[in-house]
């Protein structure tokens, strides 16, 4: 996951991810004709440039990192990338067109939001929640948390983060067994803000981290896909045998990713009643 971008280099992360979008679009998605065998997937680099308006040596330059562009440049590519919304926005923001996340918090600030956002989580005694920034570093949980889960406290403050504790801690991954799933979300928008958030040294202990413990899932980062965090469903293994159903979302109280709640939420009727039961266990009600 060699993915701790200088800002030197976001030109030529920008296209990089211009070219792994290239390569996976079917030029008849793009009403190309088909044109036999070609040398590697997806669209040609001219045809991107036709597609675009643009000419075959400024898209050239701009896939090498030779360059800089303006903002209709980069909707007209991404239109000719067939780019969703959200790759569009990361697009964007490699080529400084966008805020970085957190950017427009100070950690005074930011310290009062999760102050104030602590009482929210331990007004849910049933409802497993934490407090993440925009690299998933848990900054406060609450005690339903600590009730399914290994306790984030117990944990040093370096490794305290959701995304490495998801896939490396073996009791976090026993009672998830379709960890990947929700890894995979966060792997995605953890791309995009690595890539927004250039030099980040957090970032790159996380990425480190990432490295070190599963070389296995650098195939994730390389394919440089980047997505908002849109939240699964999941049965998780208790054990005592229940398998609840827990929705998990990630919710912002503010347009800055300083700060965010990661809240766990029964998935249904017996999933509601398990935690309902749990919390009154543990004398949380």
């Amino acid at each position: 996951m060699a993915g701790r971008v200088g800002r030197g280099t976001a030109r030529r992360e920008l296209g990089a991810f211009l070219r792994a979008a290239r390569e996976r679009v079917d030029p008849a998605e793009v009403g190309l004709p088909g044109t036999g065998r070609r040398r590697t997937p997806g669209l040609r680099r001219e045809e991107v440039a036709a597609l675009s308006g643009v000419g075959v040596a400024w898209y050239t330059w701009l896939e090498q990192g030779r360059v800089e562009t303006s903002r209709q440049v980069l909707d007209a590519v991404s239109r000719a990338l067939r780019l969703d919304a959200d790759a569009h926005r990361h697009v964007l923001a490699l080529a400084g067109l966008r805020p970085e996340p957190g950017s427009g918090v100070t950690p005074t600030e930011r310290a009062e939001l999760v102050e104030r956002l602590r009482g929210l989580l331990d007004a849910w005694p049933t409802t497993p929640a934490l407090l993440v920034d925009a690299r998933f570093d848990i900054l406060a949980w609450n005690d339903a948390y600590r009730a399914v889960w290994p306790d984030p406290g117990l944990t040093d403050v370096d490794q305290r983060n959701f995304l490495l504790l998801l896939v490396s801690d073996p009791v976090m991954r026993q009672r998830l067994p379709d960890w990947r799933t929700l890894a995979k979300e966060m792997f995605w928008q953890l791309r995009a803000t690595t890539d927004r958030c250039p030099g980040d040294r957090r970032l790159g202990e996380v990425l480190t981290g990432l490295d070190d413990q599963r070389p296995d899932l650098a195939p994730w980062w390389r394919g440089r896909t980047v997505r908002e965090f849109r939240g699964t469903t999941l049965a998780v293994h208790v054990p005592d045998g229940s398998q609840p159903r827990l929705t998990f979302s990630l919710l912002r109280p503010t347009e800055e990713q300083a700060v965010s709640v990661l809240v766990q939420a029964p998935a249904d009727e017996p999933s509601r009643r398990w935690l309902a039961d749990l919390a009154q266990s543990a004398g949380l009600v």
